[in-house]
């Protein structure tokens, strides 16, 4: 080795320090448990340096450059190793970042939840980011340590764990809890309780290792596309039934969307006959009941004249049957109301 290679050689074990390519760990540990004595230590502004030995800790440096003499800092004395003549530090050192780490992201499916207003079970997932930052360093490493957990990969995989746990856990308990439509939850109206509830169930769950969340970003709760038509459907069919008093109602929107099915058989088999003629004349039959409900709503002072109610086909009885199941599923419908309405569907195949 020549006189150069040695002195770039001490050069290089005399400085400590976090390597740029590393500064945006959570954690750094440095490769080198033997430090030699008057080596120059540098922590950045937004860090905390700690020194262990054993897997126990002696003591740390804040942000600065210090020089590494047992003279001047004395818990440096626990660390010297005695057969090297007291000029060597055998210690395990890490740099831990204390800023807040933004962006964050995540998403995981909270499982199956029940709606309070259909009784449906609807598959509801969350994703979004958040920030988190330590707030105790020694815990922060020796809760590392103890799991092995010391490179910067393994803390955020675990951690990311914690956070998406709680949320499977808490969500749902909490919309429960609250009785929350699902609809609306979805739409983002009880989001900053969601995230309120979350984050402080997290910090409970990780408050022990030193490491907090701050905050949440985009915080977002979806549903699956399908339980998502079912869910629209049967909250429709609910607001008519409530709405207009009753099983009325619910008549009138079968009546609307057997005459918008006939339209769309018109818009597609032009003016056909069969099944498709028949479709278009039982929908400007329904299109004239309408009416003159409408007529008679608008001129109460003149008799209304009863409508002749338009013959249902088998294929749309067993539509309504169908459709009638569901409500009672969901409990917008009694059993009687149900049973009532079944008896009178029945009669007419």
């Amino acid at each position: 080795m020549g006189i150069i290679d040695f002195i770039k050689g001490g050069v290089k074990e005399l400085a400590i320090a976090r390597p740029d390519e590393a500064k945006d760990f959570w954690v750094y540990k440095h490769p080198d448990q033997t430090i030699p004595m008057k080596s120059q230590l540098t922590v950045d502004s937004d860090e905390i340096a700690m020194f262990f030995k054993d897997g126990a800790y002696v003591g740390s440096f804040s942000a600065g450059r210090h020089t590494l003499d047992s003279s001047n800092i004395p818990f440096l004395g626990q660390l010297i190793d005695k057969f090297t003549g007291g000029n060597v530090f055998i210690a395990e050192v890490f740099f831990v970042t204390t800023r807040e780490h933004a962006s964050i992201k995540f998403g995981t499916s909270i499982g199956d939840v029940p709606d309070p207003q259909t009784g449906l079970r609807v598959r509801l997932m969350v994703h979004g980011e958040f920030s988190a930052k330590v707030f105790d360093p020694q815990k922060f490493v020796i809760g590392l340590v103890g799991q092995r957990m010391a490179s910067n990969e393994s803390f955020i995989g675990w951690f990311k764990s914690q956070v998406q746990k709680t949320i499977k856990d808490h969500i749902a308990e909490l919309i429960v809890k609250e009785n929350w439509p699902i609809m609306k939850v979805s739409s983002g109206a009880y989001t900053e309780e969601i995230e309120t509830y979350t984050i402080g169930g997290v910090r409970k769950h990780i408050e022990t290792y030193g490491v907090e969340i701050v905050r949440f970003g985009d915080f977002t709760i979806s549903m699956d596309q399908a339980d998502k038509e079912r869910l629209d459907k049967l909250v429709e069919r609910a607001a008519y039934i409530n709405m207009s008093g009753g099983m009325a109602g619910y008549q009138q929107l079968a009546q609307a969307e057997m005459m918008m099915g006939a339209a769309e058989g018109m818009k597609k088999g032009g003016g056909g006959g069969g099944l498709e003629g028949a479709g278009i004349g039982m929908g400007f039959a329904m299109a004239g009941q309408m009416m003159n409900n409408m007529q008679g709503m608008a001129q109460p002072a003149r008799p209304a004249q009863p409508a002749a109610e338009a013959p249902m086909s088998k294929d749309q009885i067993m539509s309504m049957l169908k459709q009638l199941g569901e409500l009672k599923a969901a409990g917008i419908l009694t059993d009687a109301e149900f049973e009532a309405k079944k008896k009178e569907l029945l009669a007419k195949l």
